[in-house]
């Protein structure tokens, strides 16, 4: 097994979520910071298929485990940039989903990010937990819909909260991008903004806020990171494009 190594850092392990949410609903973000991985995967990698030595993402798994006293193994996706919504829970394998609920206590939903965005969704009475995994091609697809019909909430009973994330400044799509969303629908116009190349730089939050929005989520928080600029805290696909993932975590304790 190749060295594993700690780098010294200031930086936090964990971002947690500030929203309302109810007390037994528990949520965390991990950053890069306090992971054994190293070269391009330093240091908290915590996904199995980006190159990384698979015994030091055990490792960093058992870490933030240990650390967040998870009442049990989060449910690992497979993440293909789709809608598709799975209950949390265990499987023999990954299942393939980007989103995963729970209404059980003690099962932890998880997704991996390295750029795109993450979203975790509460009810107010912490009932039920959701995690989606929100790229462009998840949003435009409707991924936030499909966690939020699979959670079967009233969606003003829902509480969301928008995670690391690249910022506008750095994400920088094409014309076919921008249609995909204008197709869906004509407000998304406000999250692109033209640059000196002709092209677009697009705002994953915006978009996110105006998907939920629409679905009647309005209790909305978090937003304002920036994977991209903030290499210390988070690993960027777009900035590095050999990377590692972090991981956004919700459960219920009871």
């Amino acid at each position: 097994m190749r060295a594993m190594a700690i780098a010294q850092s200031r930086q936090p392990m964990f971002i947690l979520p500030n929203w309302p949410a109810p007390s037994n609903v528990r949520a965390a973000v991990t950053t890069r910071v306090g992971g054994v991985s190293i070269g391009p995967y330093a240091e908290l990698n915590l996904a199995m298929h980006v190159g990384d030595d698979p015994r030091a993402v055990v490792e960093n798994r058992r870490r933030v485990r240990e650390a967040l006293r998870l009442p049990a193994e989060p449910t690992w996706l497979n993440q293909v940039h789709g809608t598709h919504v799975v209950t949390a829970g265990a499987y023999s394998q990954p299942p393939t989903a980007d989103a995963s609920i729970a209404r059980s206590a003690g099962a932890v939903c998880v997704v991996l990010t390295a750029d795109c965005l993450p979203v975790l969704f509460c009810d107010e009475g912490g009932t039920c937990v959701a995690a989606a995994h929100a790229g462009w091609r998840g949003l435009a697809s409707g991924i936030l819909g499909e966690t939020v019909a699979a959670l079967g909430c009233a969606p003003h009973s829902l509480l969301a909260w928008l995670g690391p994330a690249i910022e506008q400044d750095a994400f920088e799509v094409g014309d076919e991008v921008r249609e995909q969303f204008l197709a869906r629908n004509r407000a998304h116009d406000s999250a692109f903004v033209r640059n000196a190349r002709g092209r677009w730089q697009a705002d994953l939050y915006a978009l996110a806020r105006t998907e939920l929005t629409c679905l009647g989520v309005t209790r909305i928080f978090g937003g304002g990171f920036g994977c991209f600029a903030d290499a210390k805290r988070f690993f960027s696909y777009r900035r590095e494009n050999r990377t590692g993932r972090m991981g956004t975590f919700i459960w219920r304790e009871q």
